[in-house]
């Protein structure tokens, strides 16, 4: 038996939709601006690759928790994406083999604290304050996809009952299994991993009290308050 000189921390995981087991997560990939219009309203060219970041695996927010104002900020954005759980691993995957990979999807919103990231890009320095704090990724159920398929519909986003953000999945400049190919180049990928697939245009503040409810076609819903 193995002993730490610590308390191990807890092996973050995620419900799964019809099931009682849980999905353990092992790291959790960012695509930024996948989407040409989100890319332009954040003044970027719609030619460049997109590119990717990380977050912290207990920055997730299962589903049903409220999500605390994050310290240092008085930005905080909402980007709502498509979340692919992987099941298997790959390296230098092909995009044809990519799909094969996917174990589920979910609906995750990647919180930003826009002035911090915005600050740090003008000094060049890394984005982890701007991205990776705490409970910066609420995410809903993961749904087999075996019950999903690969889905190509709608995605949006309302804070209070207000649409903020609605496009269509096949609006992305890379598709899924290219961010994966992709990915796997940079990485080796191993199940358990989570790829946030990038945010459509509308990106924009929330306030304490604030309700956001996202939803994708045939993957499901993410909802919480923030606190």
């Amino acid at each position: 038996m193995t002993h730490y000189v610590l308390p191990a921390p807890v092996q973050p995981a995620l419900p799964v939709e019809g099931s009682t087991a849980l999905f353990p997560v092992r790291r959790v990939f960012c695509v930024g601006r996948n989407y040409a219009a989100h890319r332009r309203e954040m003044g970027g060219d719609e030619r460049d690759r997109p590119f990717f970041f990380q977050k912290p695996a207990d920055a997730l927010v299962p589903p049903g928790l409220p999500v605390p104002y994050p310290s240092l900020t008085k930005n905080l954005h909402h980007e709502i994406e498509l979340v692919a759980a992987l099941g298997a691993d790959g390296a230098d995957v092909s995009p044809d083999e990519a799909l094969a990979m996917v174990w589920g999807y979910a609906a995750g919103v990647d919180l930003t604290r826009r002035d911090l990231q915005n600050a740090a890009k003008d000094k060049g320095q890394p984005w982890e304050a701007g991205k990776a704090f705490d409970a910066s990724a609420p995410i809903g159920l993961i749904r087999p996809v075996d019950r999903s398929g690969h889905p190509k519909g709608g995605i949006r986003l309302s804070v209070n009952g207000e649409v903020r953000q609605e496009a269509q999945l096949s609006d992305m400049i890379w598709s899924v299994a290219e961010v994966i190919a992709q990915a796997s180049r940079l990485w080796r990928l191993e199940a358990g991993d989570l790829i946030f697939t990038g945010t459509p245009e509308g990106v924009g503040p929330l306030n304490p009290g604030d309700q956001v409810e996202g939803e994708i076609e045939d993957v499901g819903r993410v909802s919480f308050h923030i606190a």
